[in-house]
């Protein structure tokens, strides 16, 4: 039972990703706000837990390696597209939005086309840097409407500052991946 906690936790983080989709998709109330963020809190928490849990209990595991990744992108994936739903207007969101989303779906397409090579493109410590960067970015996107006047407006455009430099650090990656993968296209 041991060596499935770290793949549970990584579980959670799946299981919560459409959940705080749905409340972020909800009329802003305070509190629904306050929940969607509590929730993504957890979820970019266990993102961090799972692999701490993993290295301590000496408990790696091949379906934890290939969850992991797919956990991270599916929860960034949900909470961009939710809250993209309430900013179709925005282009400040949408572009660093739209450069994420793209290259986790081509990192991903990279990564199945040299599994069936046999060829592993293991994370980077830049990609991890990365999915904080992200993390840290949505995070204070969505708690950001609990706030009132000018807080609001500054942790607003702090979030916005925030994405667009994790669409940076996205890009880097994404080139590292690509740099590293073309030699065994």
């Amino acid at each position: 039972m041991k060596q499935h906690i770290p793949n549970f936790v990584t579980g959670l983080r799946i299981a919560l990703s459409p959940l705080i989709a749905f409340v972020l998709w909800q009329p802003q109330e305070k509190w629904m706000t306050a929940l969607g963020l509590f929730l993504f809190i957890i979820a970019s928490a266990s993102d961090w837990l799972d692999g701490y849990l993993a290295r301590q209990m000496n408990i790696v595991s091949p379906i934890g390696r290939m969850l992991d990744p797919i956990a991270d992108k599916l929860l960034v994936t949900a909470c961009l597209l939710a809250l993209a739903a309430g900013r179709f207007a925005d282009a400040a969101f949408l572009a660093p939005a739209l450069i994420i989303l793209m290259r986790e779906i081509l990192v991903s397409g990279l990564r199945e086309h040299l599994a069936g090579s046999k060829v592993i493109v293991p994370v980077s410590l830049a990609a991890k840097w990365k999915t904080a960067a992200q993390m840290a970015a949505l995070g204070v996107l969505i708690g950001a409407p609990i706030l009132d006047g000018a807080s609001r407006v500054m942790a607003e455009t702090g979030g916005i500052v925030l994405l667009w430099f994790a669409a940076a650090m996205t890009v880097q990656t994404g080139v590292m991946y690509f740099r590293a993968g073309s030699k065994h296209i």
